[in-house]
C-alpha cells in the first residue's frame, strides 16, 4: 500500500466515524425538547463538520478522495438511539447513545496515532484535531453522568 493509500484510507476511517457523529448530534438537536441540550447537541455536530472537512482536506492533499458517508455502525447506533429515546428518557437516550459514539471516535483517533502504520501526514492531522474530539468526548460523558445521578 503506497503512502497516499494509507494516508487515504486511515483517514476515510475517521472521516466515516466523524460524520456519522454530525449526523446522529443533528438528528438528536431536533428531537430533545431541552433547548440547552440542543444548543450543545447543534454545537458539537459543527465541531463533527469541522473535523470532517479538515480530514478530508488531508486526504486531497495526499491526492485521495474523502469518504461522502458514514460507516455501518454509526447507522446502527443512530437507530437504536431512536429506539431507546422513544422508549425512554429522550434527552438521556440520546445523551448516552452520543457518549457511545464519542467512545468509538477517540478510541479510532487513539488507535490510528498508536499505528506504527500510520504516515507523519495522517499523524500530524490527527494529533492536531485530538484535542477537540478529546473535549467533545470529556463534555458527553461529563453530560451523562450528571443526568445518571
Amino acid at each position: 500500500m503506497t503512502t497516499e493509500t494509507k494516508t487515504t484510507h486511515t483517514l476515510n476511517d475517521l472521516i466515516e466515524i466523524a460524520r456519522d457523529g454530525k449526523d446522529f448530534y443533528t438528528e438528536a438537536a431536533g428531537k430533545v425538547k431541552d433547548a440547552e441540550l440542543s444548543a450543545l447537541f447543534t454545537r458539537i455536530a459543527g465541531v463533527k463538520d469541522e473535523l470532517v472537512r479538515s480530514l478530508s482536506a488531508t486526504v486531497v492533499a495526499a491526492g485521495g478522495k474523502p469518504a461522502d458517508h458514514g460507516t455501518v455502525v454509526g447507522s446502527m447506533q443512530q437507530f437504536y438511539g431512536k429506539i431507546r429515546a422513544t422508549l425512554g428518557d429522550t434527552q438521556y437516550g440520546y445523551v448516552a447513545e452520543l457518549e457511545e459514539s464519542e467512545d468509538r471516535l477517540l478510541k479510532a483517533f487513539k488507535d490510528t496515532l498508536t499505528d506504527s502504520d500510520t504516515t507523519p501526514a495522517a499523524r500530524q492531522e490527527v494529533q492536531r484535531l485530538l484535542p477537540q474530539v478529546q473535549e467533545c468526548h470529556a463534555v458527553m460523558r461529563d453530560r451523562k453522568h450528571a443526568m445518571k445521578h
